[in-house]
């Protein structure tokens, strides 16, 4: 498998190459050149296989022959290594719950797998690399810890200061050895866009052998394509017929994951892309009219993200093509208001507990469902823990700790959003 830019001016890449760079020379997001389509056969065997083994099958074409089946066998049991249950909540409504790994968020399926890939190809070359990732929350954690003490790698963390959550701020900045965090006075649209000057500038790229572990890095976006399989091998065969799948939706990476998927023959009738009031792509799918705006702090901060990287990746899967975006996707953007509402009546009537982001996923699903009909899946991205204040305040009662890092010392960077500053930092280090 080859790998183009969605700007069509960089050199085709190896998934090697695609993986090392993170992001092309001509500030495009790398793709594969051809999804490919998997047989009936595999489909008919799929509620025997174990995660892993249909890990396998999905990732296979993309990686081809550049790490040898038994490595990547290998790489899947070890990232896959947790559940990834469907639960029924009400009616025909589902929660695929996304939150079961190690830092108790969807990411870390695509973490754990770039963290393993880099490091067996780091490993044939002994070439040291430096991880660069801005976060809106999730994402900083699970790269810390899917990193964490990996040799040749040394990881660094841009977040936005009092941005994103205590548990989640102490996931990425506690760990210390190889894992580094910088706080950015500013928002996250601010630290992806200083992540992405840094692949983009000459001198840097010279010096230093930077990739990227944000969902630009292709490795950590194909992997999310994995649960979408899953997910529906969990659901009674006579669910399958129309199932419609809402994405509470950031940085748009789980949406392209799925859409992905979807192209590899998933039955997956229709797709929702379910956002807080950050809705730059839900209004594109109501107008036409892409509009980047300015971050907007939500109590869903994941999705806290005013001009979307993988915007660009939907866009080239659907040839550019508005109509036929909006023929396979619905867009749906929520309040806080009618967020921590969902939250509380939710548990009130099933006493199932959303995080907020689920309940953003869980809002668009039901309105979709009530004028069109059909089974619907709701992506369940973080565990309620993670927003323990917020959940807690709507559910009227305590949830169980999963686990604390309170004991653990911060050990974060204050830093400016100036690009500058990060480059400097970068050639000192």
């Amino acid at each position: 498998m080859k790998y183009y830019s969605t700007n069509g001016k960089a050199p085709i890449a190896s998934f090697r190459e695609a993986v090392f760079k993170g992001l092309p020379e001509d500030n495009g997001l790398y793709m594969p050149e051809k999804v490919p389509s998997l047989l009936p056969s595999f489909f008919d065997a799929l509620q025997d296989l174990s995660l892993p083994e249909i890990g396998y099958q999905v990732l296979k074409p993309f990686v081809g022959e550049e790490i040898p089946n038994n490595k990547l066998e290998d790489i899947l049991h070890n990232t896959l290594n947790f559940e990834i249950p469907l639960v029924r909540v009400s009616g025909d409504v589902y929660s695929l719950e996304l939150f079961h790994g190690p830092t108790f968020a969807f990411k870390d399926v695509g973490a754990r797998f770039l963290a393993r890939s880099l490091s067996y190809f780091s490993e044939q070359t002994d070439q040291k690399l430096k991880v660069l990732v801005a976060t809106s929350g999730d994402t900083g954690s699970a790269v810390a810890q899917g990193f964490y003490d990996v040799p040749n790698i040394e990881v660094l963390i841009l977040y936005p200061s009092g941005k994103i959550s205590h548990f989640q701020e102490q996931q990425m900045t506690t760990l210390g050895k190889n894992i580094n965090a910088l706080e950015v006075s500013g928002t996250f649209d601010d630290c992806q866009n200083m992540v992405k000057q840094a692949f983009l500038d000459k001198e840097l790229s010279r010096s230093i052998n930077l990739t990227s572990a944000n969902s630009i890095n292709i490795a950590r976006l194909l992997p999310q394509s994995i649960y979408y399989f899953y997910g529906l091998a969990q659901l009674p065969k006579e669910k399958q017929a129309q199932v419609v799948i809402s994405v509470p939706s950031g940085n748009y990476g789980n949406l392209t994951a799925g859409l992905i998927a979807q192209r590899m023959n998933v039955p997956i009738h229709h797709f929702l892309a379910c956002s807080n009031i950050n809705d730059t792509v839900p209004e594109y799918l109501r107008t036409a009219e892409y509009k980047a705006k300015p971050g907007i702090q939500t109590i869903s901060n994941a999705m806290d993200v005013g001009d979307p990287s993988n915007f660009r990746r939907i866009l080239d899967l659907f040839s550019g093509s508005y109509q036929q975006m909006a023929s396979h996707i619905s867009g749906y953007s929520f309040n806080d208001e009618q967020t921590r509402a969902a939250i509380h009546k939710v548990h009130e009537e099933t006493d199932y507990i959303l995080d907020p982001h689920g309940a953003v996923g869980y809002l668009g699903l039901k309105d979709y469902l009530e004028k069109n009909g059909g089974t619907g899946i709701f992506l369940e991205t973080a565990h309620p823990y993670k927003f323990k204040e917020t959940v807690e305040s709507e559910i009227e009662k305590k949830i169980t700790p999963v686990l604390s890092f309170d004991e653990r010392k911060k050990k974060s960077l204050p830093f400016s959003s100036d690009f500058e500053d990060l480059k400097s930092y970068l050639q000192k280090q």
